[in-house]
């Protein structure tokens, strides 16, 4: 008992740690009461810890950055505190999530002294030390943003492993994918802008997630093959060789549930991965890693960095695919040993042959293809 609560204790610090850490801005903007009337710089700091908590929409800390501007003026001193608020870090919490949840509205923010700048990301987040890099660079020199969200910036710089507003992240196109729902909400983009400050108390008009990528049309056939892995409990034994098989030309080409030749038991899934290039509108001649079972990409924006689509796979086999703890541990043994690999096709073979899927075809959707998005 003695040691539950100490480690529980110990966990509570590592926490309030890393939130302080988040609370920088706070001090910066409070130090701008020259700027503005009386009281109008203390009330807007005093937004900084709501819009930086775990469960905060990631957009309402870009309008607050915005109304800074628009409350205080544009002076260096200004700008600069409002630049560290944008790139703040939004409190993380990994108990219940593994993947921060980044703004996806290209209007957001509207002051374009801000714009082009990243966030920082928890240092337990899979890729964080290229993001966090960006970060930093971002201050010092602002990404282009011509056009683009926060979110798009951030996986135009090579880092994709977040949510947007709660969905996973779509691609350069930075929408909300719904892919839940195939996209049928593509209708709701987003056309609301920034409230123009009037009162020292701030107000946030924070913009949802916008999609601009093509609704992905999935077949009867991956609906069928998404309902066994969504229902499975782990037997694998259910499953037929080519089941959910699926061919979209948006979505991409998955031959179906595959055995690994190794006897690992990875539940409905068959957890090969993919390695094509101008996957979502990427540039000619820019290959990325994606999953081919469309019930493990579901969402998963294609990544440069294979350690994120190895990491989302062994997720899946836990969270949705009903995976043996043997075969669970088989993946973590290969994302150990290969996250850091070339990033190139090698890799991709790599991972498929550790898993028991060798000579699996890593480029099934013949990319490029125009319109190929590579995912559910």
């Amino acid at each position: 008992m003695y040691t539950k609560v100490v480690l529980t204790s110990a966990l509570l610090a590592i926490a309030e740690a890393r939130f302080g850490q988040e609370q920088t801005p706070v001090a910066d903007i409070s130090a701008l009461s020259n700027f503005g009337q009386p009281g109008e710089a203390p009330t807007l700091a005093g937004a900084v810890p709501g819009v930086l908590l775990a469960a905060a929409d990631p957009c309402a800390k870009l309008s607050l950055a915005d109304q800074i501007v628009s409350t205080l003026g544009n002076d260096p001193e200004v700008i600069a505190a409002a630049q560290k608020l944008v790139a703040a870090e939004q409190n993380f919490n990994p108990f219940a999530v593994s993947v921060p949840n980044i703004c996806g509205d290209a209007s957001l923010p509207a002051t374009e002294e801000l714009r082009g700048i990243v966030p920082l990301v928890d240092p337990d987040v899979v890729g964080s030390d290229d993001e966090n890099a960006n970060s930093a660079s971002s201050l010092q020199s602002p990404f282009d943003a011509t056009g683009l969200s926060v979110a798009d910036v951030m996986i135009a710089q090579g880092f994709s492993n977040f949510t947007v507003n709660g969905a996973a992240a779509g691609g350069a196109s930075g929408g909300n994918d719904d892919a839940g729902d195939n996209n049928n909400d593509n209708g709701d983009v987003a056309t609301t802008t920034t409230a123009a400050a009037t009162t020292t108390t701030p107000v946030f008009n924070c913009g949802a997630s916008r999609t601009t990528s093509a609704p992905a049309a999935t077949t009867t056939a991956a609906s069928s093959g998404n309902g066994g892995n969504s229902t499975s409990g782990g037997d694998a034994t259910g499953d037929a060789v080519g089941a959910g098989a699926v061919s979209d030309a948006v979505t991409g080409t998955f031959l179906g549930f595959q055995a690994s030749s190794l006897g690992l038991d990875f539940g409905t899934c068959t957890p090969t991965v993919k390695f094509e290039e101008s996957l979502n509108g990427r540039k000619a001649g820019e290959f990325t890693f994606q999953a081919q079972d469309p019930a493990v990409n579901k969402g998963q924006q294609e990544a440069l960095n294979p350690a994120i689509i190895f990491n989302r796979i062994c997720d899946q086999l836990v969270n949705v695919c009903g995976a043996a703890e043997d075969a669970h541990a088989a993946c973590q043994d290969a994302q150990a040993s290969l996250s850091n690999g070339p990033k190139d096709a090698s890799t991709a073979d790599a991972w498929n042959t550790a898993l028991g899927f060798e000579g699996t075809d890593i480029n099934p959707d013949n990319a490029p293809q125009a319109g190929l998005v590579g995912h559910t």
